[in-house]
């Protein structure tokens, strides 16, 4: 049985809840939302043998420190690469893979511009990425990404916490919808709701999308100016079944990656790390070792 360890470890003024676990080279799990350290669970118990692997919970979710009471914008990908950065300073890592999903991989890319030279590789699953554009925007992307103007009203915490059952319809609504099979969190879809009802935890990953929302409405308008590309090798697994960041999204990777490789899980949607963990792991073995 894989042993996980937890600490709380202080980097740019943030206390953040790290579970790690194994031996062998390093691996940073960056988790997205609506998630927290236990989405690598799966993944973490197959590796454990090869890899020490860390998976920290971003400030304002998980048992990470709440930076903010209500709602706020101090939740950017550049500022969460900072939080990283010190983070791996206080670990003493001088050099790690990261492992990214969701908000996790926009933090990995802004890590990757600003410090190339700490990365051994970038794994992504399902990459929201600049490439996407204003294709957010098409008729079948609406209907999906309702959930981001949503989350940044001021009383969305307050109205999905007001119960349990409220939460559980909220947050499940996403693990049901965005994996391909819709009962692939059953088992643990009240560790979800204890997680995302503890004090803090909606408005801090609602924060998240407050962040992001003049960049996010930017690309949409297709007025962002292109990051430069990516120069980390990387490696892609994508989720050929995800609604929200689809598969076919892909396509313009070689415009913001100069060495990478795709692949596609063919019958995983969002969360493919949780949907297809030995894939995953295998995929992920396979890059690093």
């Amino acid at each position: 049985m894989t042993k996980f360890r937890r600490d709380f470890v202080t980097a740019n003024g943030v206390r953040h809840h790290v579970v790690s676990c194994g031996r062998g080279k390093p691996l940073v799990l960056l988790h997205g939302w609506p998630e927290f350290w236990r989405t690598w669970r799966p993944l973490m118990e197959r590796l454990a043998d090869r890899f020490t692997l860390y998976a920290p919970e971003w400030r304002g979710f998980g048992d990470s420190d709440k930076t903010s009471a209500g709602p706020a914008e101090d939740c950017t990908p550049d500022i969460l690469a900072a939080d990283l950065k010190a983070l791996l300073d206080e670990l003493k890592l001088d050099r790690v893979g990261l492992v990214s999903h969701d908000v996790g991989a926009f933090a990995a890319q802004a890590f990757a511009r600003r410090w190339p030279e700490a990365l051994d590789g970038l794994f992504f699953f399902n990459c929201p990425y600049p490439g996407i554009g204003r294709r957010w925007t098409d008729p079948q992307s609406i209907p999906e990404i309702w959930y981001q103007t949503f989350n940044q009203q001021p009383w969305a915490a307050a109205l999905v916490g007001s119960s349990r059952e409220a939460c559980r319809l909220y947050i499940g609504h996403f693990l049901r919808h965005w994996a391909a099979d819709a009962h692939a969190f059953d088992a643990e879809l009240e560790l979800w709701v204890d997680n995302f009802l503890k004090p803090g935890n909606l408005q801090g990953g609602f924060n998240w999308y407050r962040s992001i929302n003049r960049a996010r409405l930017a690309m949409m308008a297709g007025t962002a100016p292109l990051p430069p590309p990516v120069a980390v090798r990387s490696r892609f697994l994508w989720g050929r079944r995800d609604p929200v960041v689809r598969a076919v999204w892909s396509d313009r990777l070689h415009e913001f990656f100069t060495d990478y490789r795709l692949e596609f899980a063919e019958f995983a949607g969002h969360f493919v790390q949780y949907e297809a963990p030995d894939r995953a792991a295998g995929a992920i073995a396979d890059f690093f070792g």
